[in-house]
């Protein structure tokens, strides 16, 4: 059990952070990943990108999680554009939860806030909790996965896995939190 919870702290440390020395860098890095998985996203469900530029605002956030036995773990990074300011909020990304399930993924999710309201409540609170299930297995261009876009009241939400094995049920929560570094 020591070994399981040291794996989980280290993956967690590991994953919650872009790439960059500076706060200009990881900022650069960040807008970079919401760009292309904008792009990824409008590809692979046509009209997508017109809905997210439409829409009061968006989120898009990369993700590494795993899941060993009964413990799920996952930490993360991304942005908040607000479509009719222009402002960008960066955010991390942190979740844990209980459930059956073995494998790691790396995936990215967008989220469409149909409201000014949702969008400022996600920022604000950035508490979500929920259940998941799923199969992924993709490893560069291979592979897929199964795992569709939701609506969860006034937020539209697009998850693409990356990279990664897992096959996962698990109950969990996620807390989406401003970082003071990058704002």
């Amino acid at each position: 059990m020591k070994k399981l919870i040291s794996l989980l702290a280290v993956f967690m440390f590991v994953g919650c952070s872009a790439d960059g020395d500076t706060p200009d860098e990881q900022r650069a890095t960040i807008l970079s990943m919401s760009e292309e998985v904008v792009a990824d996203v409008e590809q692979e469900s046509p009209g997508a990108k017109d809905i997210i530029m439409k829409a009061p605002g968006y989120a898009v956030f990369s993700n590494a999680q795993v899941n060993l036995l009964i413990v799920a773990a996952g930490t993360g990074y991304g942005v908040v554009h607000d479509n009719n300011t222009g402002e960008n909020t960066y955010m991390d990304m942190y979740e844990g939860g209980v459930g059956l399930g073995l494998g790691a993924k790396d995936f990215r999710a967008v989220f469409v806030f149909k409201t000014q309201a949702a969008m400022d409540k996600f920022v604000e609170d950035g508490w979500a909790f929920g259940g998941e299930a799923d199969a992924a297995a993709k490893a560069g261009d291979k592979g897929g996965q199964t795992s569709g876009g939701v609506t969860i009241g006034d937020i539209i939400v697009y998850q693409m896995t990356e990279s990664g094995l897992a096959l996962q049920a698990t109950l969990k929560g996620t807390k989406y939190v401003k970082n003071d570094e990058l704002n």
